[in-house]
């Protein structure tokens, strides 16, 4: 290649990136995103502002243009390749035409919503010795201001431009080298981005923190196994004294917000090790449980324990969805909580108060559950040195995969699987630095199925079900005309709402590991789905307008 020619290409080069960076800066008007623009969720038709579309992520978008009756002329629009390994488990945000997604290994990039061309993308540069449980991923964005946030797989949370994907700050949570890392996506709001992290299998101590939007400098932490100060710190007992150290209970998932009471709502993980629990007996809080924090401060306003002692891996890191719905003629604000040990919980979210919780799945360690909220133990249930059947099995009747919910027709729908594991005790040993060492196992025994399943909240009970061919971890959409969006595998599909009838499906050639967004720009509606290291934009085959159908 001539000097020349070299010369002309690297101008054409950045007259590309200066035109990108000027759609980015187009994006994040003086003062950026507002608090106020946030808690508005989806009522802005062009943007997806948050992980679960709205503070209470109930992935539920009020467009119509999409309808079950032309979803069928759905078709793709264009494709963003990462050109990276690994796989998409995050949540794009759309903001006023740019996307911004987050992949593995620490990358994130900002994405033009029209065309899907790249508009600058952001890399960590990562040392070696992490460990990052489970996989180097990375579930998304927050936004407030002028600025995302993110968590790192080294355990740090980071602050960066909308304009141009620079940091503006960068805070350590815990020393990745103790076995902590981050891979969950953060909620801001007022002035504050809350943050989970991983690590329960290297013996952390898991917690939910707050940090300063401006500065970064941590403003509280809540810890998730409670230590000589916290009223649930008798709940630790066993042949270890300091077991609640290392105790595990990450917060890898996403939780939710109320505005309105300022609490933040988020899933806790196992306790450590995960299955045998001699050396920590008791109920082991708050492991295994949904905290409700005050945004403020982040002290405890209560707490519900799904799983007691949890010796099944069963964490309770599954997003909660806030909604207010009417149960036995009377309205009540609720938490609705597909929880990975089989059961579908709905609490009372001003109090905690369990109103009622039923399996949604087969389950043979409990059938039901004590006035006082408790799973009542079948026998037989316990991890053994010989092993035990359990159903579920370790990766429980639903796992990350966001649900969705439909306020008009009362309707929660989960990415659910019925399948049943053999569950071993053998001592663990724990080492710091490098977590528990020893033969605790469990094994998938038998998969039955796996599918789509409609909740009617009202009453817990099965709606419909789509069965699927395969186990799935893709999360859920719904639109506010009747579609749902999920999938299995590589299938992205569509369903009807009230009858579970599938519409349509594409084949994107990788798995699902993520749920579906939606968006309106220059009147036409458009779906996005991450598959694989590939990130897919569909729309209507021909325009139709907005509202149609």
């Amino acid at each position: 290649m001539s000097t020349k020619m070299f010369r002309m290409l690297r101008v054409a080069a950045l007259i590309v990136t200066m035109g990108s960076l000027a759609i980015a800066q187009q994006a994040a008007a003086p003062g950026g995103i507002t608090f106020q623009d946030v808690r508005d969720g989806l009522k802005d038709p062009t943007r997806w502002p948050t992980y679960g579309g709205d503070y209470g992520s109930q992935r539920h978008s009020p467009l119509t243009q999409i309808t079950p009756q032309n979803v069928q002329r759905l078709t793709p629009q264009w494709a963003f390749q990462t050109d990276t390994l690994g796989k998409f488990e995050a949540t794009p945000l759309v903001l006023d035409g740019v996307i911004y997604i987050t992949g593995p290994e620490d990358l994130g990039w900002a994405i033009d919503a029209r065309t899907g061309r790249q508009i600058w993308r952001y890399k960590r540069d990562l040392t070696s010795g992490i460990i990052a449980c489970c996989g180097r991923v990375n579930r998304g964005f927050a936004v407030m201001g002028d600025r995302l946030f993110k968590t790192t797989l080294d355990a740090h949370i980071v602050a960066i431009s909308l304009k141009s994907g620079a940091i503006l700050w960068d805070t350590e949570m815990e020393n990745y080298r103790n076995g902590y890392s981050g891979t969950p996506a953060p909620i801001a709001f007022k002035d504050k981005v809350v943050a989970g992290m991983a690590g329960a299998e290297y013996g952390v101590r898991g917690f939910i923190d707050a940090y300063d939007i401006r500065t970064g400098k941590r403003a509280w932490r809540f810890s998730t196994t409670a230590g000589p100060e916290d009223p649930g710190h008798r709940t630790w007992q066993g042949l270890d004294p300091k077991a609640w150290e290392h105790g595990g209970g990450s917060t890898w998932t996403t939780g939710s917000y109320d505005p309105e009471l300022n609490l933040v709502f988020w899933g806790t993980g196992n306790a450590g090790p995960d299955y045998n629990g001699e050396a920590r007996e008791g109920d082991n809080l708050y492991t295994a449980s949904i905290v409700a924090l005050d945004g403020d401060t982040g002290k405890l306003r209560w707490h519900y324990q799904f799983t007691p002692h949890d010796v099944w891996d069963w964490d309770s890191t599954q997003v909660p969805v806030l909604a207010d719905v009417t149960i036995g003629g009377q309205p009540r604000k609720v938490v609705l909580f597909a929880n990975r040990n089989g059961f579908f919980y709905v609490l009372d979210r001003t109090t905690g108060k369990l109103i009622y919780g039923k399996p949604f799945i087969q389950t043979s360690w409990a059938k039901e559950l004590s006035a006082d909220g408790r799973p009542i133990l079948l026998p037989g249930s316990l991890p053994s040195e010989q092993g035990t059947k359990v159903c579920p099995d370790a990766s429980g009747g639903t796992n990350w995969m966001s649900p969705s919910f439909d306020p008009a027709l009362g309707l929660m729908f989960v990415t659910s699987r019925d399948a049943c594991g053999t569950f071993f005790n053998w001592k663990d040993e724990y080492k710091p630095g490098e977590g528990f060492r020893g033969g605790a196992v469990s094994r998938l025994e038998e998969f039955h199925h796996a599918g789509l399943r409609a909740i009617d909240v009202a009453t817990g009970q099965r709606r419909w079900e789509f069965p699927y061919a395969a186990q799935s971890w893709a999360g859920v959409l719904l639109t506010a005309s009747g579609v749902v969006f999920a999938g299995s595998s590589g299938n992205f599909m569509a369903f009807d709402a009230r009858s579970g009838k599938n519409l349509w499906h594409y084949q994107t050639g990788s798995a699902l590991y993520a749920g579906a967004t939606t968006y309106m720009l220059d009147g036409r509606q458009y779906v996005l789905m991450p598959s694989g290291t590939t990130l897919t934009a569909f729309a209507l085959s021909e325009a139709v307008p907005a509202g149609s159908r």
